[in-house]
Order: C-alpha cells, then sequence, then structure tokens
C-alpha cells in the first residue's frame, strides 16, 4: 500500500506545480488522480491526510477559475478530513479555505 501512497503525493505534488503555473485543467486531472487512487484505499489516518490536501486543493484551483460547481463538495470533503485527522497543515488550509466564507472550523 505505501507505494499507493507515494503514488497519490506525487500526484498531489504535480497538481499543485501545475495550479501555481496557472494551468487549471493539468491540475484537476492531477487532483483526480489523486483522489481516484485514494478513493481505492481502506481507512488509515495516512489516507485520510492525503485525502484532506486534495480535496482542498481541488476546491482552491476551482475557486480560483476553473469552476465546474464541484468546489462546495470539495470544500466540505476537504474540511472534512481535516478535522478529523487533526493534520495541522491541513486544518490551517482548510480554515483558510473557509475565511472568505465567514465560517469557523
Amino acid at each position: 500500500m505505501r507505494p499507493a501512497y507515494l503514488s497519490a503525493a506525487r500526484h498531489l505534488q504535480i497538481g499543485r506545480e501545475y495550479a501555481v503555473q496557472g494551468d487549471a485543467r493539468r491540475a484537476l486531472a492531477a487532483y483526480h488522480s489523486a483522489l481516484g487512487l485514494l478513493r481505492t484505499l481502506p481507512p488509515e489516518r495516512t489516507r485520510d491526510v492525503l485525502l484532506a490536501h486534495a480535496h482542498l486543493a481541488f476546491y482552491q484551483t476551482l475557486a480560483l477559475g476553473g469552476s465546474t460547481g464541484d468546489e462546495q463538495a470539495h470544500l466540505q470533503l476537504g474540511v472534512s478530513y481535516a478535522r478529523s485527522t487533526r493534520d495541522p497543515l491541513a486544518r490551517a488550509i482548510a480554515e483558510e479555505c473557509l475565511s472568505g466564507l465567514d465560517t469557523v472550523l
């Protein structure tokens, strides 16, 4: 299973790189690959932390212009995973995403 986590993390990293470059289409495709891989794995903290990061990255990319109408679902899932895993970085990202919505994590 560890190779699957590494592959998912790599897809997430690549997606973030594309997002920084302004290529939302490729970023979303990379995030989608990460999510698809992570959903096949059994529940575990590592998987859930990566799911939080992937959903929040998906939300951020969609919110910045690549909107498909799915951004709220990704935000809700990302916040939920961030809360349950208590990963400090995921929680900070979730709080940043929610700050514009006048909601507190």
